[in-house]
């Protein structure tokens, strides 16, 4: 079991190819502090707006944007101009490695989330999972095994 969890926000064109295995790595321009092994659950952004999954984090890369394509691009689900793009003034760019990832059976709704804990906001980029959360991310959790 992972050390750590992060809920990170994916767009739904990248959600689906994380869990369709065409997209093997994440990219950050803000890399959370987490490390090989920890847990990142997916939440997709409008319009889905739920949890859809998870990713077993893998190798954590961070390096110039440039450095970073040649090392990762053609796993990014991005074309080169994409990323130059999404990079743009950033000295450093982050890349977490997938090591596996999945669906959940059922999708839980913002709605949902909300309800199970009041004040639930999904990140706009990431958020760190506290302890006493990990209720509310059970069914994404306990797939991990």
């Amino acid at each position: 079991m992972s050390k750590h969890a992060v809920l990170i926000s994916v767009r739904p064109r990248f959600a689906e190819m994380i869990f369709s295995g065409n997209k093997t790595v994440e990219l950050r321009r803000v890399c959370p502090k987490i490390s090989l092994g920890d847990l990142a659950l997916v939440y997709v952004s409008s319009p889905a707006k739920e949890l859809q999954g998870a990713f077993e984090v893998g190798k954590i890369i961070s390096a110039s944007p440039s450095a970073l394509w040649k090392k990762v691009g053609k796993k990014s689900g991005i074309s080169r101009k994409e990323f130059i793009a999404y990079f743009h003034g950033k000295t450093k760019a982050h890349a977490l490695m997938i090591i596996r990832a999945w669906k959940l059976a059922v999708p839980i709704c913002l709605t949902t989330l909300r309800r199970r804990k009041g004040g639930f906001r999904p990140p706009q980029n990431f958020h760190y999972l506290k302890r006493n959360e990990s209720s509310l991310f059970a069914s994404a959790i306990l797939q991990t095994n």
